[in-house]
């Protein structure tokens, strides 16, 4: 359960080149498995983390209809890129490169999902800090009813003006030199 305790503060904590994020979770969104980095740039140990709902890491700049395109990719079997804004146990933050994809048992059937994340392009945080404002702050206009919709309305129209696709925007940011 997340903590609402947590203060964010100003403190940033910036990944390495080399480092990679892994976690697992459920169908539900708990955590199965977090590796020894996601335990370092969380702040939770692994006792903490273990059972708990992944957004337990979730900063509150993060637009709510970021998660929601999220959550409806990879439910319906695809993977979907993101730049997330976390936020760890001590108030800090991490931004992410992210890579989430579905989990499959036996019978085919969605099991869980498995996310890799690594160290976004700073240059491409530039634009993504800029759009999620915007999308928070017709998230905040909106009223809690209306804005994931309002949101996403935001981000529709930034796609159909650059002519691409959510996934397509996101690894050409992450690529930009």
């Amino acid at each position: 359960m997340k903590d609402k305790s947590i203060r964010p503060t100003s403190v940033e904590k910036v990944m390495r080149e080399n480092d990679f994020i892994v976690s697992k979770t459920d169908k539900s969104g708990r955590i199965t498995y977090g590796n020894r980095i996601f335990i370092e740039f969380s702040g939770y140990n692994e006792e903490e983390l273990l059972g708990t709902q992944h957004n337990v890491v979730r900063h509150p700049d993060m637009p709510r209809a970021v998660f929601k395109l999220l959550w409806d990719t990879i439910a319906r079997g695809d993977e979907i890129f993101a730049f997330v804004k976390n936020l760890a146990k001590d108030g800090s933050f991490y931004w992410v490169f992210a890579n989430v994809t579905p989990t499959y048992d036996r019978e085919g059937r969605i099991d869980g999902y498995f996310s890799v994340r690594r160290k976004p392009n700073p240059k491409a945080l530039q634009v993504v800090t800029d759009l999620y404002r915007q999308m928070l702050a017709a998230e905040r206009a909106a009223g809690s009813r209306e804005a994931i919709d309002a949101s996403t309305r935001i981000l529709l129209g930034l796609l159909a003006e650059k002519e691409t696709r959510y996934n397509d925007l996101i690894l050409g940011l992450q690529g930009m030199p």
